[in-house]
């Protein structure tokens, strides 16, 4: 009987136990010579961030350090908020040769193209982005990466996906320009391939039932695609309007891939949440988009791997034409949305160019007419544009502990981007180069 009551007094008080041996978060001090912390374009001098657990405690100028908090001091540095990238490929990476890759990616099983897709996610975690948007992959390797990454199985940014991109047959996003079925059965809804408004409708169903956040459209033809013109109408608006209504209905948002002016009005007006690339963009589609509310996503990067400076890929010729027609219309364009007030949301189309080098693209904003300041901030405005925002996207009290460090004064050097040497990602240091 005495025994019995032992264990009933035992059991009775474990939870409380339990409770008391539970640890305190653990308490970060990362101190820098400033901050750009992303809410404001000015520079905060003599930066603490306090980071508790996975949240940011607090952050400002001289903050008193919590006592017993581990302190990590960078120096002559600037702390950022995690850099946020809007457009990415983490399932695939192009080399130096067009057709080489092709017969690889013919020859690559699934799993060796999900483990190729984890180094990716790895480079592009260590070179400071923490969350991206990844618009477009295949065999669900996207959906796999985000939940191994979310699991903590493997290391690499928080990932939004879209599963397939979705167009029209023969289109963009179809496998074009091959004869039939060279690579088996036709394509379908399954592979984000529809027409019709009511094919479009459940195409988006599709997406989200097998793991999409986000829906992707292919609006107009592309670059790297065989056998469309690149800035060719792709979808009617009746099915654009039946896409839009439907993902938003389902709660996600939409990106349309878009390098034509006509193809990107018909996105536009269906509500779409971005326009992707843009290359082509005219006066009345910048008037729409801001009025819309439409971001701009417009992936510099692309065209400067694809055929500009960067480039040194073997492409076939009809390919090689049209990534030097996007490039002369793409800056022309994004400096008419900067003028109109569009809202520019950081993304770079990584997979065209390589994985880990993303920062790349803020040079790249700067050179086309932004400040420094305004080119960091186009991070801040994808983590809106994603809907992460209240998480993450800048440094403030109560967001998740996302944090980069970069060498000395970023706003006077804006290629110190490139070069980063602290990673934090929800509390947790990933990359500390002492």
């Amino acid at each position: 009987m005495l025994k019995h009551r032992c264990l009933v007094l035992a059991l009775a008080v474990l939870p409380f136990a339990v409770m008391a041996q539970t640890p305190a978060p653990a308490t970060t001090a990362i101190r820098a010579a400033r901050m750009f912390d992303g809410t404001t374009d000015t520079m905060v001098n003599d930066a603490v961030v306090i980071v508790e657990g996975t949240t940011i405690k607090a952050a400002g100028s001289r903050l008193p350090v919590p006592p017993g908090a581990k302190v990590i001091d960078l120096g002559d540095a600037t702390l950022l908020p995690g850099f946020i990238d809007a457009h990415t490929h983490l399932s695939d990476e192009g080399s130096d040769d067009w057709n080489a890759d092709t017969v690889a990616g013919l020859r690559r099983t699934v799993a060796e193209s999900a483990l190729r897709a984890s180094t990716f996610a790895k480079r592009t975690l260590m070179a400071g982005f923490t969350t991206v948007r990844d618009v477009g992959s295949s065999d669900y390797i996207d959906v796999g990466l985000r939940n191994a990454i979310a699991a903590g199985s493997i290391v690499g940014p928080r990932m939004l996906v879209a599963v397939h991109a979705l167009g029209a047959r023969g289109g963009h996003c179809d496998n074009g320009g091959y004869p039939y079925q060279r690579f088996g059965a036709e394509t379908g809804i399954q592979d984000g391939i529809a027409s019709g408004p009511d094919q479009f409708r459940d195409a988006v169903r599709f997406q989200v039932k097998y793991g999409a956040d986000v829906i992707k459209v292919c609006a107009t033809g592309g670059v790297l695609s065989l056998s469309d013109s690149v800035d060719a109408p792709q979808i009617t608006q009746a099915e654009m309007d039946a896409l839009v209504d439907e993902a938003h209905r389902l709660g996600r948002r939409a990106a349309a891939h878009a390098h034509g002016a006509e193809g990107a009005k018909v996105a536009i007006r269906a509500g779409i949440d971005s326009i992707e690339h843009g290359s082509f963009l005219d006066e009345e589609a910048v008037r729409m988009m801001k009025e819309k509310g439409t971001y701009l996503v417009p992936t510099l990067m692309a065209g400067e791997y694809a055929g500009g400076r960067k480039a040194t890929r073997k492409y076939p010729p009809e390919i090689a034409s049209k990534a030097l027609q996007a490039l002369d219309g793409r800056s022309s364009a994004f400096k008419r949305a900067v003028g109109a007030g569009v809202k520019i949301a950081f993304g770079t189309d990584s997979g065209v160019s390589p994985h880990g080098k993303n920062a790349e693209e803020f040079a790249l904003l700067v050179e086309h007419g932004l400040s420094a300041a305004a080119a960091l901030r186009t991070s801040a405005a994808a983590a809106a544009l994603l809907g992460v925002d209240r998480i993450t996207g800048t440094i403030e009290a109560g967001k998740e502990a996302d944090i980069v460090g970069v060498p000395g004064d970023v706003l006077q050097n804006i290629t110190a981007t490139e070069r980063v040497r602290f990673v934090m990602k929800g509390g947790k240091i990933v990359r500390h180069d002492r």
